[in-house]
């Protein structure tokens, strides 16, 4: 499954003027909009859907293609206090997180309403300040009594009820048996986000590895529990460890090297000291056949485990559960999990106002009961069924598309045509909703219901073995801001907030529209035929469906795009990791460019108007220029170099340095900076 942005939002930015319309003082929730989207004659942005307002025009497009596009709004807008980067992303997140409020505001002081009784208790700050760690203290007794023979068990439990664990498992489709669900155990374990936290020698990585320590010590001390500081320290020393056996993140995105089936049996014998199998059944996870992510890494964990300390692994469940409720404990607690994660981590000042988080818990406990009152109000079919236009013409460009390549054989092409074909587009929400009759959400109980809420998720993730795949189950809510490709179901999904300006706006000029929704929808598409999705035929299997020839000059290809991103250091002395942003950045390429084909043959062989002085592939390539609209703290981008498949949004708006119809749009010259000889730029699909 890829997404066109990370969890957590990386992606936009918009003018001020709109920050000023969707910004409620924090004392007044919005009420429900009764206007949606291509309600409006005129484009939410400019003239004609781009906001010129907001360009450099000092900046030569050749030299830097964004800066040109956004330079304007990057000097004029500020991070907001409570995010780690902001832009057009954002903002539409905001708006959406603002709608959704105005919903739950109606639904609250309704007893029999789930989502109200949701959103009340953890927006009860006073009740859940007097309760103290008193809800908490029956599990951390558990973890305080636990000994090697209850451990493996206990994690299992701790697993269920949303903590992280040094090895993960969930359940998802087999990629070689895609009509079936199938156990997967990966590696885990880390409280920092990558294992280079602990293992680099870059003074902020060492930095922000002693920050962790004294942020265990202190959750420790905050529980009264004694000795902080040395247990502090000897749980980050076992992790350390844990990090040097996981797999880099370049690895783990191999859907090859990422499937290795084993038997329970087997993977018992390989992890002596850890009964592996009595956590799995402890997780109604023990299948007879599983698959490990990274085996190496898994068996390296399981060993560790048995040989490490049950006091260091108690200390590490009860740091774990202390930062995972960190937001329904006491605000000692509350405060000292952002003073780390928020602050150290992505330089953020600020926490998230209580209303916000309130409405992503929400959301995220109950997504599907939200949704529907969401979809009801703010999604109206006419963007639906523009939608579904665009994805039909963007498909067929990219058949188009195919048909011109010179280093697929026939035979290869025939089955991308096939696969295409069989693309499933999901627009706006799911058709089918989970019911969740057996969640119990309880008036004033906010630790309750966020435990009960991960241990129904956990369940009905467990519900689904030995079922038929639930392909009406989307995995993202339509609030989400975000878009998704998912390979085992050959599936593109879009929900309804991202559907708006600047991305969608039926107001704009279709141009604009092409080089943003369009590009995101060639862009998922293409997430099919990138270096991991290319893995994957029209039936959703992992499997080569390509000669071997097609496979040697796809990567050929591939590696000079791997190349160009290496060679990009947003900061100083960090550089794109080019491999591991690569499925993301090839998407990009293709999908930008089979987005431009497709807003050609929208003219029907007619000339395109120029307007405000632009022509129509001017402003096509402005409006993905203007999407990618982002500014970042330090620390935040400097976490991404290190684990984010996407790069940076000035790189990704520079993907255009390799399209021809770009440089005869703006003129870039040899002497500027994004010029590349014809010979020396991408084209893969």
């Amino acid at each position: 499954m890829r997404l066109i942005a990370a969890a957590a939002l990386p992606l936009l930015a918009l003018p001020a003027a709109l920050l000023a319309q969707v910004a409620p003082t924090p004392d007044t929730p919005p009420a429900p909009a009764a206007t949606t989207t291509g309600t409006s004659n005129a484009p939410r942005y400019g003239t004609f859907g781009f906001d010129t307002a907001g360009m450099d025009r000092s900046v030569a497009p050749g030299d830097d293609f964004y800066a040109f596009a956004n330079g304007g709004w990057a000097k004029v807008t500020a991070i907001p206090p409570d995010e780690s980067n902001y832009g057009a992303f954002n903002v539409l997140q905001d708006l959406s997180r603002e709608r959704t409020r105005g919903l739950l505001e109606q639904a609250r002081g309704d007893p029999a309403s789930a989502i109200s009784r949701a959103y009340a208790a953890y927006l009860d700050t006073d009740a859940i300040e007097q309760a103290g760690l008193t809800p908490i203290q029956p599990w951390l007794a558990r973890i305080k009594a636990v000994d090697r023979g209850t451990y493996p068990a206990l994690l299992a439990e701790a697993s269920r009820a949303g903590v992280d664990t040094p090895i993960a498992v969930y359940v998802g489709q087999d990629d070689k048996q895609p009509d079936v669900y199938a156990v997967t155990l990966a590696q885990s374990g880390l409280g920092l986000p990558d294992r280079d936290y602990y293992l680099g020698e870059d003074a902020s990585l060492v930095a922000a590895k002693a920050a962790y320590q004294a942020h265990c010590a202190k959750l420790l001390t905050l529980a009264g529990e004694p000795d902080a500081e040395p247990r502090a320290a000897a749980l980050v020393a076992f992790e350390t460890e844990i990090a040097r056996a996981h797999w880099t993140r370049i690895d783990s995105r191999d859907a090859d090297k990422t499937y290795n089936k084993t038997t329970l049996a087997a993977l018992s014998q390989a992890t002596p000291g850890f009964d592996i199998a009595a956590f799995l059944k402890a997780d109604r996870a023990a299948t007879a056949t599983l698959i490990v992510a990274q085996p190496s890494a898994v068996t390296a964990i399981a060993r560790l485990l048995a040989a490490t300390p049950v006091a260091v692994l108690r200390d590490q469940l009860l740091v774990r559960s202390l930062d995972t409720f960190a937001d329904v404990l006491p605000r000692a607690f509350d405060a000292e999990s952002f003073a780390f994660n928020g602050t150290v981590l992505n330089g953020t000042p600020q926490q998230q106002e209580r209303w916000k988080r309130a409405v992503a818990f929400t959301s995220e406990a109950l997504t599907d009961d939200v949704s529907k009152v969401y979809v009801a109000r703010y999604f109206p079919p006419a963007t639906k069924a523009a939608a579904d236009t665009m994805v039909r013409n963007i498909i067929a460009a990219m058949n188009r598309r195919i048909d011109t390549l010179a280093w697929m054989a026939p035979a290869t092409k025939a089955k991308a045509h096939a696969k295409l074909a069989a693309f499933v587009p999901r627009i706006g929400y799911p058709e089918r909703s989970h019911d969740y009759a057996g969640l119990d959400v309880r008036a004033g109980d906010a630790f309750g219901n966020a435990l009960r809420a991960h241990q129904w998720h956990h369940d009905d993730d467990r519900a689904k073995l030995g079922t038929p795949i639930r392909r009406w189950e989307w995995g993202m809510a339509p609030m989400t801001v975000n878009a998704q490709a998912n390979f085992g179901l050959v599936a593109i999904t879009f929900p309804a907030a991202i559907l708006q300006p600047p991305f969608f706006d039926p107001a704009a000029d279709p141009a604009v529209n092409y080089g943003g929704i369009g590009a995101v929808i060639g862009h998922e598409m293409s997430h099919h035929f990138d270096d991991q999705g290319a893995k994957y035929d029209a039936g959703g299997r992992l499997t080569q469906w390509w000669t071997d020839a097609d496979v040697q000059r796809f990567q050929a290809l591939s590696a000079r795009l791997v190349a160009q991103y290496d060679a990009y250091a947003p900061l100083p002395g960090r550089h794109v990791k080019g491999a591991l942003t690569l499925g993301e950045n090839s998407a990009d390429l293709a999908g930008l460019a089979a987005a431009h084909d497709a807003y050609l043959a929208s003219l029907g062989g007619k000339p395109a108007p120029v307007l405000d002085g632009f022509s129509g592939d001017q402003r096509f390539y402005l409006g993905w220029a203007q999407v990618w609209r982002r500014n970042y703290r330090e620390a935040n981008l400097a976490q991404r170099l290190l684990t984010d498949p996407h790069a940076p949004s000035q790189q990704r708006a520079w993907i255009v340095r390799n399209m021809a119809p770009w440089y005869q749009a703006f003129g870039a010259t040899p002497a500027q900076k994004l010029y590349l000889a014809p010979d020396a730029r991408v084209t893969i699909w």
